[in-house]
């Protein structure tokens, strides 16, 4: 065996040239003109991430609402001193000044919120994960188009700087046909202990890797099936297991995603979408620090990004719907697209419990996947 066969044999990759990185859209959509009056609904941990992302991106934040009063005026004077404080969402509902709700209640008693809001004819910003049962998910798109307002789902990690620039070169072509997504996601989720969240005994699947199966399913391919698992960490001191992985097969390829929750030390975040003409690459020690690379036969680009995803996929979930209001057409992340990543969700859950795969929409509801 020659020299040259010995390198292609250790997979050594030969040295790329550089190359400008293209400019895609990955930045947080803005509406152009459109700045309406928005409703926030539920002022716990999570509202904090919206609102300072919102007052960022200049957003009319004219209401926040909860039902213990007190903690709507903490968060109203902390970001949005101007707006009224209330715990009277019927009321916040019948305002006519009031065009959008960002309602960030957990899926059980959210889902009659949402419900409300529709009615009203608001259009609608829901938490994820967007519902417990994919018919209701679906009656509430129905809901949405019967009344002509927008229904969008926050799933904030489509505009994180890094996951959004790679899906925006998977959409320009840039690494032609997808045949693998890989994800590998290290860090210390040790900080639920005593929370709430540690009574979820699927967390990892549920909670977290969401914004990874949405991920997937935003590249255009169409998953076919989820093989997933879960266990417990050696040594790990909280009570859901921290250990998860799925693969999640598709036309023409297949996507692993695993995520370990009790690495105390040394937290890693890679990413790797590889393609018949390119593979895109991001790697960092968290999600918030990511560098990019996209090679292909004419070499290696590193896009330099701006943003975080705490701030840019929040402003993004918002802005794009307002941009998609504005526009007069479906969000990107609109309900109805969501529950195919929602689908994907209940199947990984089904199948870590099942032992075998399960097929995207076998499973309807989170209470199904728990068996």
């Amino acid at each position: 065996m020659s020299e040259t066969d010995l390198d292609t044999y250790a997979l050594k990759a030969s040295a790329a040239a550089e190359m400008t990185a293209p400019d895609l859209p990955y930045r947080p959509p803005l509406p152009r003109a459109y700045r309406p009056r928005i409703a926030l609904v539920g002022a716990g941990g999570i509202a904090a991430a919206h609102l300072a992302a919102y007052r960022a991106a200049g957003f009319d934040v004219a209401v926040i609402c909860n039902r213990t009063l007190a903690r709507a005026e903490a968060r109203r004077d902390e970001f949005f001193p101007g707006a009224e404080a209330t715990d009277d969402i019927a009321a916040t509902l019948a305002r006519d000044d009031i065009a959008v709700v960002d309602l960030t209640p957990h899926p059980v008693e959210r889902l009659p919120m949402i419900e409300a809001a529709l009615t009203a004819g608001k259009h609608v910003l829901s938490q994820k994960p967007f519902v417990v049962d994919l018919d209701a998910g679906l009656r509430l798109c129905d809901l949405a188009d019967a009344k002509g307002v927008r229904l969008a789902v926050n799933q904030n990690g489509r505009w994180a700087p890094h996951l959004a620039w790679m899906r925006e070169a998977v959409r320009a072509g840039l690494v032609g046909a997808v045949h693998t997504v890989d994800v590998s996601i290290h860090w210390d989720h040790g900080w639920i202990a005593g929370t709430p969240f540690e009574a979820i005994d699927d967390l990892l699947l549920y909670d977290f890797a969401v914004h990874w199966f949405d991920f997937v399913a935003s590249l255009g391919v169409r998953p076919r099936s989820v093989y997933a698992a879960r266990a417990s960490a050696a040594g790990q001191t909280v009570r859901p297991p921290l250990l998860a992985q799925a693969v999640v097969g598709f036309d023409g390829g297949q996507a692993a995603l695993g995520f370990d929750g009790a690495a105390r030390f040394g937290a890693s975040d890679r990413s790797c979408i590889a393609g018949s003409a390119g593979t895109l690459v991001s790697d960092g020690p968290s999600l918030g620090e990511q560098t990019v690379t996209l090679t292909t036969a004419e070499g290696v680009a590193r896009p330099r990004l701006d943003g975080t995803w705490f701030r840019e996929g929040f402003v993004g979930t918002m802005g794009e719907l307002l941009s998609a209001i504005e526009a007069g057409r479906e969000p990107a992340n609109g309900g109805r697209g969501n529950l195919d990543a929602l689908a994907l969700t209940f199947a990984a859950l089904a199948s870590s419990s099942r032992g075998m795969p399960v097929a995207p929409w076998e499973v309807r509801s989170l209470a199904e996947a728990r068996g």
